[in-house]
């Protein structure tokens, strides 16, 4: 049985699947939140910080791909998508904006309960020692708290996931089109003064002297540096 930490958000708009997943995770241990549209998804994610998204292609209001899109802007943990779609292109397309798994309906519970437990464990061990530590900035991935000199800065979701991209690849030239790709997706790769805003932004709150930047670094005409 897994921990009771674990909570696994279900946006689906059929009831009776709602229902027959609430049963199979509470009695394998997971706590559950539910959603019947896109939208309620969007902010039951935001609110609650789930382990993981159970997601269904079919809602009424947003299609789960698009949706699939924008909760990959910033939410990071893992995203099984269970459809009735089962043509390749559905599969692939859902796998390539950012999907960990793919299940269709009808479906074994066994099966899925399985694939939840191996993609909270991979998420897991991903996140084991993630807090990259530069001087006397923090960055903790796993509960996305930055903090200076031991005080919690408080950052956006936004200017957190610019932070971290650019932390993780410390020394390496990240691009402008990588960054805007990874953060807001491929319809904004021409929309550079979002990075020069939220770059100022952050430079504000970690910064010693946001004047002279120690840490995030302008690479004119290419992209940003982080440190060294």
């Amino acid at each position: 049985m897994m921990d009771k930490s674990e909570t696994i958000l279900i946006v689906d708009d059929e009831i009776q699947i709602r229902r027959l997943l609430e049963i199979s995770l509470k009695s394998n241990g997971y706590e559950t939140l539910f959603a019947s549209s896109g939208r309620e998804g969007l902010t039951a994610a935001a609110n609650y910080h789930p382990s993981l998204i159970i997601l269904d292609l079919g809602l009424p209001d947003i299609d789960g791909i698009e949706l699939l899109r924008q909760l990959r802007e910033w939410f990071e943990k893992p995203i099984i998508v269970l459809s009735v779609r089962n043509s390749e292109e559905d599969i692939v397309s859902a796998l390539d904006k950012g999907a960990n798994d793919y299940l269709t309906k009808p479906f074994r519970t066994g099966e899925l309960l399985a694939r939840i437990r191996s993609a909270i464990r991979i998420r897991t061990e991903k996140d084991d020692n993630n807090v990259l530590e530069f001087g006397s900035l923090s960055v903790d991935l796993a509960n996305h708290v930055v903090r200076k000199d031991k005080e919690i800065i408080k950052l956006t979701v936004t200017e957190f996931s610019l932070l971290s991209l650019l932390a993780k690849n410390q020394g390496r030239v990240v691009t402008h089109q990588f960054l805007l790709k990874e953060i807001w997706g491929y319809s904004y790769l021409e929309q550079t003064q979002y990075l020069r805003v939220f770059i100022g932004q952050l430079r504000k709150k970690i910064e010693d002297d946001p004047s002279k930047p120690a840490l995030l670094i302008t690479e004119s005409g290419i992209g940003y540096r982080f440190g060294n």
